[in-house]
């Protein structure tokens, strides 16, 4: 148990050290920098999606012949529109976007960006958990070690979207420390989505292919809709695929190394 904790909480500190950079750097964070960094972290979405929670949810109902890419279909789709309705449920502003989205609300620009934060870590909490609850469970195909692996990349991840999230905090006239406070708390939501996963997963265990793929639609559909067009949108779109050729090797490789 002490092992799954450990591992649901690498995530936070990775987010924690990346909005630490408030205290290191100038107020406004590079253009590039940020276009590459965004990039990354699609990088790893993409391949943790698919090496640590697509993947593994076919291979576990392999017995089932051609049936066996059903649960990861339709866990997928459901991922996608759950984060979907969602995004269409929750008032909240995209970083560097002065319209909000959502339903209306007399919310402050600040609460609405943390919240549109949330919506996007949640996916990350719910992928560590249902991971660590595969291992937990001795599930083919799933281990601590790969478990681990997607712990950690998902941590490298945070650490540039701490520094993304506390940075224009700052710049919206914030001061460091509750810059810092609010870059931290947005990964709040990953030990505690985890945590609700692996207890949902252990009343549920023949429906784990199902939660895995679910929770990698998710991660995809805040990838598609959320980091490429931002990642891509105006000058030095290639410093952004380089940083997502990066990620994803960064993340396939944990994965196939320590999995």
């Amino acid at each position: 148990m002490t092992t799954i904790l450990i591992g649901l909480l690498i995530p936070l500190l990775g987010t924690m050290l990346g909005a630490a950079f408030v205290f290191l750097m100038n107020d406004k964070m590079s253009f590039r920098l940020q276009k590459t960094l965004l990039g990354f972290a699609s990088g790893v979405m993409v391949a943790a999606s698919v090496w640590s929670l697509l993947i593994p949810a076919i291979e576990m109902e392999a017995h089932k012949g051609p049936w066996s890419v059903l649960p990861a279909v339709v866990g997928f789709l459901s991922g996608i529109g759950f984060l979907l309705l969602l995004d269409e449920a929750t008032p909240h502003l995209h970083l560097g976007s002065d319209k909000p989205e959502g339903p209306r609300s007399r919310l402050s620009r600040t609460a609405m960006l943390a919240l549109a934060v949330t919506i996007h870590n949640l996916p990350e909490g719910m992928a560590v958990g249902v991971v660590f609850a595969g291992a937990g469970q001795g599930l083919a195909g799933i281990s601590i070690a790969s478990a681990a692996a997607v712990s950690i990349g998902i941590a490298i991840q945070n650490i540039p979207e701490g520094a993304i999230i506390s940075m224009p905090m700052r710049a919206e006239g914030n001061s460091r420390w509750r810059s810092f406070l609010i870059g931290s708390l947005s990964g709040a939501v990953e030990p505690l989505g985890g945590l609700a996963v692996i207890l949902l997963a252990s009343l549920l265990t023949p429906f784990l292919p199902y939660m895995l793929a679910f929770a990698a639609g998710a991660m995809f559909y805040v990838v598609v809709e959320e980091l490429i067009p931002e990642a891509s949108a105006g000058q030095h779109s290639n410093l952004s695929t380089i940083g997502f050729a990066i990620g994803f090797v960064l993340m396939m490789v944990l994965d196939v190394v320590m999995g």
